[in-house]
């Protein structure tokens, strides 16, 4: 065996430059080299974007989930490995670019596929591939198919229908396919487990995994879903039309605070700054409607819409939700009745292919049924999970109660819809979801937001041991928390420091 090890490990030089002459007709391999042991430095160009990682701080340090550009990743060396760079064309008007980073020496025979954030348009997910590398794990990442000479945000779709499809999920599978054919030229065989690990936009991209390609994963980590990109732009984009034509609806940040800290004074029984669990608060917003003189302590009539909208969501005429509205302890944004309404791309470019689209002309009743016919396929809301479920794969689920980013609820949302089509007992066996109290976007904030999914992952898909709770850690603050399997939440005991994790326990609501 140490003989078989040592003449592998002779070998990898040669294999990682072998894998220079394995182009295809729709993949070019631009490079392959063997970067020696050091600190990584990521590329100056790529820019920064929302986070689209977990927090993952006991596999490598606190921060271990944060991908955005450049990811103040730990300023720790990595392994020796062969870096591969890939140019993939699936069809003539696709450009993606994807990295393969392999391990020369103790490679755990294991791929992890990471994440992107916001409209991608880079790898972002180099302070991910640092984790796995120092795993053992072989670790792949793409641009999810344009980058910053396409345009900004989303702008790289304007004649290039093509290109949304790359980054709906195409550019995803074609990188994890082509990783796992280059792994088997370097290793003299195919992983033993494949993986991935996103947030946020990377969420919906390993959803998108789950529904379209089944067989790519064995388990997928997915936190902060934007998994229904669509309907959230659109709802956001149709928040600020009801706004500009509705200007007594807007509310002033000194109105904001007031809502904001009358949920907090009434929900936050323990004073923590967060809520530990909303669903378990229940507000009266009529409550705070002026009884006389409007003031910045009452709200209006036409403002309690507002806020209704705010944690009720954007609604169409019909009283259908659009997207879900945010959590309860979460703080209300000021509302400003605002003429110059700036109309995501989503929207104008990739709905409507016109740069110049006049806000004036939307009606969310007429325009968002047109919109999922040309551009729905983005979104990953399938709660048929059947076949990823009989390959054995694994979901991790995951999100921020103080998400002000991308409400939870819709995480929360999506898990409900996948135990509704496949039924209770069958959905325990292959998805958990863990609710993280006080964690904001895919991490920070005053909650234990260091925990460690891959582990987690790991264990349950490798060795069969089913996650009912994952510790967790504010590492600044240094409370701690125990994670519970939704629908069970962290109930404090009424003794000790609320801050210690071993005063609280998991219960069912």
């Amino acid at each position: 065996m140490i003989v078989a090890t040592l003449l592998l490990a002779a070998s990898m030089p040669a294999n990682c430059e072998a894998i220079r002459t394995m182009s295809t007709t729709q993949t070019t391999v631009m490079s392959a080299e063997i970067v020696p042991a050091g600190v990584f430095t990521p590329p100056a160009a790529a820019p920064a974007a929302p986070p689209a990682g977990a927090a993952d701080a006991g596999r490598g340090g606190r921060g271990a989930g944060r991908a955005g550009g450049a990811p103040p990743a730990p300023r720790e060396p990595i392994p020796q490995h062969c870096r591969v760079k890939l140019t993939l064309k699936p069809t003539s008007d696709s450009n993606i670019y994807s990295e393969l980073w392999m391990p020369t020496d103790n490679w755990n025979g294991k791929l992890l596929v990471v994440g992107n954030g916001g409209f991608a348009g880079s790898i972002q997910g180099y302070g991910d591939m640092q984790i796995a590398l120092r795993l053992g794990y072989a670790t792949a990442a793409t641009d999810t198919g344009h980058n910053t000479g396409d345009g900004p945000n989303g702008m790289f779709a304007l004649g290039h229908p093509e290109k949304i499809v790359d980054f709906a999920y195409r550019a995803l599978h074609d990188t994890t396919v082509e990783s796992k054919r280059l792994i088997k030229t370097m290793y003299s065989r195919s992983a033993d487990m494949s993986y991935y690990k996103g947030c946020s936009t990377g969420g919906r991209m390993g959803i998108m995994a789950a529904i379209r390609f089944p067989d790519d994963y064995d388990g997928i980590i997915a936190g902060a879903l934007a998994n229904r990109h669509i309907h959230m732009h659109t709802a956001g984009f149709a928040r600020q039309v009801v706004l500009a034509r509705n200007p007594d609806m807007a509310i002033s940040p000194e109105k904001a605070k007031f809502v904001s800290d009358a949920v907090i004074n009434k929900c936050d029984a323990l004073h923590e700054g967060f809520l530990n669990n909303p669903q378990q608060c229940t507000f009266d917003f009529s409550a705070l409607a002026c009884k006389g003189a409007e003031s910045d302590q009452c709200l209006t009539p036409a403002q309690l819409k507002s806020a209704e909208m705010f944690y009720g969501g954007v609604k169409n005429t019909k009283g259908e939700v659009i997207f879900a509205g945010q959590a309860l302890g979460n703080p209300v944004t000021p509302m400003r009745s605002n003429q110059s309404i700036n109309v995501t791309d989503t929207v104008r470019v990739w709905a409507f292919q016109d740069a110049n689209y006049d806000w004036h002309n939307f009606d969310l009743d007429r325009d968002m049924p047109i919109i999922d016919q040309k551009i729905g396929f983005v979104d990953a809301t399938d709660p048929d999970l059947k076949k990823f479920k009989a390959h054995g794969g694994k979901l991790l689920l995951y999100a921020g109660w103080a998400d002000t980013g991308i409400t939870p609820k819709n995480t929360v949302e999506y898990y409900q819809s996948v135990v509704k089509k496949m039924g209770a007992n069958d959905t325990k066996d292959f998805a958990k979801l863990f609710m993280v109290p006080g964690m904001g976007h895919c991490r920070g904030g005053d909650g234990p937001d260091s925990f460690d999914t891959i582990a987690t992952m790991e264990k349950w898909r490798e060795k069969g041991q089913t996650p009912a709770t994952i510790p967790a850690k504010n590492e600044r603050s240094g409370l701690t928390r125990p994670l519970c399997a939704y629908p069970q939440y962290a109930k404090y005991s009424g003794r000790g420091d609320v801050k210690d994790g071993a005063n609280w326990s998991c219960v069912a609501p």
